[in-house]
């Protein structure tokens, strides 16, 4: 059995271990709570705050979860980022680890650079901040018309920034494939969700998806955002879902550059849909989407070619995903079903594909524990 791990080792080494890297999380989380809570208590104090709304707890938790989750990603990057930048101290140790970590020798292991760190903090920012109001509403409802004190509130507010700021770092220590699918898809739906219920337009489903992004509200702003950051992370996506595929042959490293370039073309077509609004660009706007799905497709027919390792089970899956996204096309051009069905189907069927895609190149791949910021 091993031996319990000091406050000072964890401090020299957060990561070290599996139970460094939780002493690490508990030591981030209670540091976000002992500066929250005297803050929390200077700004509630001599006020009695509604649950949800403006100027209510649930506003402030949400405020402050939000940056707390971007200060926690950013730190447990650098944390592993000065892990692997230092000198070994023991080259044979250090060699079992990089074998842990990373794979065997050959497999080039996945790397985040600056702009991928600044697109997944962003990303759990605002899984952070759009999850708190949401949990903030539920319970309004549950306790209609119930103040909170500054006292207890201050503590509920320290409480829930150490919690964010815990998983947070947990999630940016231990980011595996699997786990960034989680966050991609926890992402695209909380974002989605957030500009359909913030419409100033209930009618925007009569036009279609990208309606959404075309008002001066806070959809619209909350819609092309969520479009923009999920690029970025599909991006991220093609580099994690194609460093562990096998490369012994000069046609398998062109068939795994083929898939990665083309997952890096639907990331950068995505992130051109928000950036790209459909009332201004409406040309360019309907190109670039048309694009991400012509590109999907080439991806999944040419898939056997591409990767010949890939299941054959998941192989099939991919062409019925084309074979309904095409029928949902006809179904469209009759009149069956409105562009706004089609699209949500359509997108669905994307972004569910990719994540089983990232499960799919998990298993072939080497299990690593982190990947290394560059």
């Amino acid at each position: 059995m091993s031996q319990p791990t000091s406050i000072i080792g964890v401090l020299r080494e957060p990561t070290r271990t599996i139970e460094s890297t939780e002493a690490s999380a508990l030591i981030v989380g209670a540091a976000a709570f002992v500066v929250a809570t005297p803050i929390g208590l200077l700004m509630f104090w001599g006020r009695e705050l509604p649950i949800s709304g403006p100027g209510s707890l649930g506003a402030a938790i949400a405020i402050g979860a939000a940056i707390v989750a971007i200060l926690a990603f950013v730190s447990g990057r650098l944390v592993l980022r000065r892990r692997f930048g230092r000198p070994p101290a023991d080259p044979a140790v250090e060699e079992a680890a990089a074998r842990e970590a990373v794979g065997p020798r050959g497999v080039e292991p996945p790397r985040l650079h600056w702009f991928d760190v600044v697109a997944l903090s962003v990303a759990h920012a605002v899984i952070a901040l759009l999850g708190w109001v949401a949990l903030a509403d539920v319970l309004e409802q549950g306790f209609i018309g119930a103040p909170v004190y500054p006292i207890p509130g201050a503590l509920l507010f320290g409480v829930a920034l150490a919690l964010t700021a815990y998983v947070c770092f947990l999630s940016a220590v231990r980011m595996t494939p699997m786990l960034l699918s989680i966050v991609l898809a926890v992402f695209l739906v909380v974002g989605v969700i957030t500009a359909m219920l913030s419409s100033s337009d209930p009618q925007w489903w009569q036009k279609n998806l990208s309606a959404l992004g075309m008002t001066d509200d806070l959809s619209a702003l909350a819609f092309n955002l969520t479009l923009i950051i999920a690029g970025a992370i599909v991006t991220i996506v093609a580099r994690y879902a194609t460093a562990g595929l096998s490369t012994a042959t000069e046609r398998d490293r062109r068939g795994r550059d083929v898939v990665r370039y083309g997952l890096v073309a639907i990331g950068i077509l995505l992130a051109c849909v928000g950036v790209f609004p459909v009332d201004e660009f409406f040309a360019l706007h309907n190109t670039v989407a048309t694009g991400m799905a012509v590109v999907y497709a080439v991806i999944v027919i040419g898939l056997p070619r591409f990767l010949p390792s890939m299941p054959r089970v998941f192989v099939i899956l991919g062409w019925v995903y084309v074979g309904v996204i095409a029928l949902l096309g006809v179904f469209f051009a009759v009149g069956y079903y409105n562009l706004t069905a089609v699209e949500l189907v359509a997108g669905l069927l994307i972004f569910s594909w990719i994540i089983l895609f990232l499960r799919n190149t998990g298993p072939a791949a080497p299990a690593r524990v982190v990947a290394v910021t560059a």
